[in-house]
C-alpha cells in the first residue's frame, strides 16, 4: 500500500469501528463513494445529499422504490377552480423531530426559502408566483398560468421547522458556491423516518429510527439505525461489503459486479438510472481562461463542438470503462423522461478524419490545449471517463489537461463558472424535460440556469422554455420540447456520453429493490425472516 491508501485504509477502519460485530437485523451499515455535501435541504440539487436528506427530512410528495409519486406530508392535491392555483391539504398529526407540531406556517416557509437566491432548488419553483395558507393544514401554490407539473416538482423540496430554522439563524439557505455556512448544514429538524444522532463529515454519520413518525404503521419501518460511511476507495468500499462490515454498498464498482455478485450471503441488484453523464463545455464566452488560444474560444465554433462529439467513443467506454454497464447516447436525457426519442438518443459514429477536417475548417488545425474539470467521487467511474476521453480528443488534436477533484470541490467551478469544460451528471427528479431545460439550457438568470456553464444565451429558446410551465395543450407542449431538443442538438451545446446503470450490493438478508434515481428511502426496505 502506498502512505495515501494505507492512511484511507485506516480512516474507513476507525469509522466501522465499534460498528462490525455487533450489529443485528435492525442495523443497516451503508455505504457509498461520497458523502452528502450539506444536511440544508435547499443549499445543494444533488443526489447523495438529498438521499441523506430524504431520510430525515420530507417533502409533500414523494417517489416510492418504484419512482411513483406517492403522498407524503400532502395527503391530497389537486387544481382548484382557478387553474393557476393548486391547492394541498397537509397530513395532519405530524411532529418534526424535536416534537414541535408540523402545519402550514412551515410549508410556506420552506417553499419560500427554497426559492431564494441561494437555494440551488429555485429552479423547480420558477413559475411559482405565490404560496398562500388556507388554514393551519391547507395551502395553494399560484403559478403564473395553469402549471399542469407543479406536483412533480415538488418531491425532492423538502419540509423545514420554520421556529426552528428562525431560532438558529438559518432562514436563508446556506451559500455551498460561495463557500458559506449556516447551522441547518450541520443539524437537521425535519419529519421523516430517521434522526440523526451524529455525524462527522467524510467519516460516518448515524440516524435512528423515529419512534413519533407519521408513518411508521405505513412502511415496514424495519431499520431502526443507519451507520452511514462514506469510502471513497471502490476496492477499500467492495472489501468492507466482502467482509461483512458494511451490509450495503450503493454504487458496486463495474469491475467487482462478478465478484459480488457470487459471494456467498451477497447479492447485486440492478437497474437502469434515471441520470445521463455527459461533459459541457463553454461556448458563450468570447475567451477562455484554460485554454492556450488567446484572444478568442474555440468551443464558440459549433464545428468544433462537432469535431469533439464525433471523437468522442461511446462504445470504448462502454466496452472499456465500464465493463458494459451503460447505455451510450446522444442527448443529455435518459429514457425516462418526457421527450426522448431514439431519433435524439443515436449518436454520431467515431469519425477522426471528418473531426480533423471539421477543426481546420474553423481554424484549429494544430489544435489546442484545454483544461478537463472532473468529479472522482462522484459517478460511476468518472475519472477513468475523463482519462479515457483526453486520448480521445487528443486524435484530433485537443490537447487535454485533466484536473480530478472530489465533487465538493468539483461542483462550485460549474456553479460560479469557473470552469470551461468539465463533466456533468443530471438526473430528472420530475421525468420531464422541462426540468433539464430550466437548470442546464435557460440562459442564466436569478431564477434559471443556475447550472447552464455553457454560457449560451438564446431569447427565443428561453421564451420556448418558460411556456411550458403554462402550457396545458400537451400536444403543443411536447411540440415545443421537440423544437428545444431540436435546436440543443443541431448547436451540439453538450458532448452527451451515456445514461448509467445502477448496482446496489447487498447482503441477502436484505430485501431492497434498486430505485430508478438512486435514491434509497430505507423506511421501505425489509430484511429476509
Amino acid at each position: 500500500m502506498t502512505r495515501k491508501t494505507l492512511s484511507a485504509a485506516i480512516l474507513v477502519a476507525l469509522a466501522l469501528s465499534g460498528t462490525a460485530g455487533v450489529a443485528n437485523a435492525e442495523t443497516l451499515r451503508w455505504a457509498r463513494a461520497g458523502d452528502s455535501l450539506t444536511l440544508d435541504p435547499h443549499a445543494q440539487n444533488e443526489g447523495p445529499t438529498h438521499t441523506l436528506a430524504h431520510q430525515m427530512y420530507e417533502p409533500l410528495l414523494q417517489r416510492d422504490m418504484s419512482g411513483a409519486v406517492i403522498p407524503a406530508l400532502a395527503t391530497e392535491w389537486a387544481p382548484t377552480d382557478d387553474p393557476t392555483v393548486w391547492r394541498f391539504k397537509l397530513r395532519e398529526g405530524v411532529t418534526f423531530h424535536d416534537g414541535a407540531e408540523f402545519n402550514a406556517d412551515d410549508v410556506l416557509f420552506s417553499l419560500e426559502r427554497a426559492m431564494k437566491p441561494t437555494s440551488a432548488m429555485k429552479e423547480l419553483l420558477s413559475s411559482v408566483v405565490s404560496v398562500t395558507k388556507v388554514d393551519d393544514f391547507t395551502i395553494d401554490i399560484k403559478t403564473d398560468g395553469p402549471n399542469p407539473l407543479m406536483p412533480a416538482n415538488l418531491t425532492n423540496t423538502f419540509i423545514m421547522d420554520s421556529d426552528w430554522a428562525a431560532a438558529n439563524d438559518s432562514a436563508e439557505p446556506q451559500d455551498i458556491a460561495n463557500g458559506g455556512d449556516n447551522f441547518a448544514a450541520k443539524n437537521t429538524n425535519g419529519t421523516g423516518a430517521f434522526k440523526l444522532v451524529s455525524r462527522v463529515v467524510d467519516e460516518k454519520t448515524v440516524l435512528v429510527a423515529n419512534e413519533n413518525y407519521w408513518g411508521k404503521d405505513d412502511f415496514p419501518m424495519e431499520v431502526t439505525e443507519i451507520i452511514y460511511t462514506p469510502i471513497q476507495s471502490a476496492a477499500t468500499r467492495v472489501a468492507a461489503l466482502l467482509s461483512g462490515e458494511v451490509d450495503y454498498i450503493q454504487d458496486v464498482p463495474v469491475q467487482d459486479l462478478e465478484r459480488v455478485d457470487s459471494t456467498d450471503g451477497l447479492k447485486v441488484v440492478k437497474a437502469a438510472q434515471n441520470r445521463t453523464i455527459f461533459f459541457g463545455m463553454n461556448s458563450g464566452d468570447d475567451d477562455l481562461t484554460s485554454d492556450n488560444v488567446d484572444g478568442k474560444n474555440p468551443f464558440a465554433d459549433v464545428r468544433v463542438r462537432q469535431a469533439m462529439n464525433m471523437a468522442l467513443n461511446r462504445d470504448a467506454i462502454q466496452r472499456v470503462v465500464m465493463r458494459d454497464q451503460s447505455e451510450p447516447t446522444g442527448v443529455i436525457m435518459p429514457p425516462f423522461v418526457n421527450g426522448w426519442t431514439e431519433e435524439l438518443h443515436a449518436y454520431p459514429a467515431v469519425d477522426v478524419d471528418a473531426a480533423k477536417a471539421l477543426m481546420a475548417d474553423a481554424g484549429y488545425g494544430d489544435g489546442f490545449s484545454i483544461v478537463l474539470n472532473c468529479p472522482n467521487d462522484r459517478y460511476i467511474n468518472d475519472e477513468a471517463i475523463c482519462q479515457a476521453a483526453v486520448g480521445m480528443f487528443a486524435q484530433i488534436g485537443v490537447t487535454v489537461n485533466l484536473d480530478a477533484k472530489p465533487k465538493a470541490q468539483h461542483f462550485p467551478l460549474i456553479q460560479n463558472k469557473t470552469t470551461d469544460f468539465y463533466m456533468l451528471g443530471w438526473g430528472v427528479p420530475t421525468f420531464d424535460s422541462e426540468y433539464i431545460f430550466n437548470f442546464l439550457l435557460h440562459s442564466t438568470t436569478d431564477e434559471l440556469g443556475s447550472w447552464n456553464n455553457t454560457r449560451s444565451s438564446s431569447p427565443e429558446r428561453d421564451a420556448m422554455i418558460v411556456s411550458l410551465a403554462s402550457e396545458t395543450d400537451l400536444e403543443a407542449r411536447d411540440a415545443t420540447i421537440k423544437a428545444i431538443w431540436d435546436g440543443v442538438q443541431a448547436d451540439t451545446l453538450y458532448l452527451p456520453i451515456h445514461n448509467q446503470i445502477l448496482n446496489w450490493g447487498m447482503s441477502d438478508s436484505i430485501n431492497f429493490d434498486v430505485q430508478p434515481e438512486d435514491q434509497p428511502h430505507f423506511k421501505f426496505l425489509t430484511f429476509a425472516k
